[in-house]
């Protein structure tokens, strides 16, 4: 645990993620490799790797931000084991927001974790696959609410396919199928691929012309 960063919870903090994204709220915990602070409203869970960087700051209300209940995911004794890959194995098969890029927040649910990605039910995008190192922070919802009002029952879906334990080798099973990478966002792609060698896709785009990515820069990939 990062004594610098442990030094300020209960204290409230800005921090500045990825993307030049502001975060308030309450710190309350910290874990080997992610932060959770409380905004008012919901617990966030906050990977350091994507922490530009943060500072306590004085608040008014500052008691407003104090959260009454406690956080629904906690790992091991005194939290020692508080981490991403824990954190998102507590949150599956629940409701929840994450967040990646383009002001798009993705509501739904985890089905299943993999080594570096893990497979979401939204019932906007269906099934999608989304790269773990792209996870800006996540909230796990506090009630059984459904998204949008739905009822929860995809939380109870089951993973989709055969298990691919990689990021790159799930994007090779879509060899040959239309699909739109990075949620329709301003930097999303969309069209069929044709080939994936090493970290570069080879991507048709709609009047046959061609994209090369960087599969380093895929954050979600969703079939259509």
């Amino acid at each position: 645990m990062n004594k610098i960063i442990q030094s300020l919870i209960k204290e409230f903090v800005q921090i500045e993620v990825s993307g030049k994204k502001i975060l308030k709220g309450t710190l309350i915990d910290v874990g080997t490799d992610l932060l959770v602070i409380f905004n008012g409203t919901d617990y966030m869970y906050i990977p350091i790797i994507h922490i530009q960087r943060f500072c306590s700051i004085q608040k008014n209300d500052f008691d407003t931000f104090l959260p009454t209940e406690s956080y629904s995911i906690k790992t091991g004794e005194n939290n020692q084991d508080l981490s991403l890959e824990a954190t998102l194995k507590q949150a599956e098969g629940k409701n929840s927001e994450i967040y990646l890029t383009d002001d798009q927040p993705l509501h739904g649910c985890i089905i299943q974790i993999m080594k570096d990605y893990f497979e979401f039910y939204s019932p906007v995008y269906k099934t999608m696959y989304i790269s773990k190192k792209h996870l800006k922070w996540l909230i796990p919802y506090t009630t059984n609410e459904g998204s949008y009002g739905l009822n929860n029952n995809y939380s109870k879906l089951k993973a989709n396919g055969t298990h691919v334990n990689t990021f790159k080798t799930r994007i090779e099973q879509f060899i040959g199928k239309m699909i739109v990478f990075n949620i329709g966002g301003s930097k999303s792609h969309i069209g069929k691929i044709k080939n994936v060698e090493e970290q570069v896709i080879e991507l048709e785009k709609a009047r046959a012309t061609k994209d090369y990515l960087n599969i380093d820069h895929i954050k979600t990939i969703h079939e259509v």
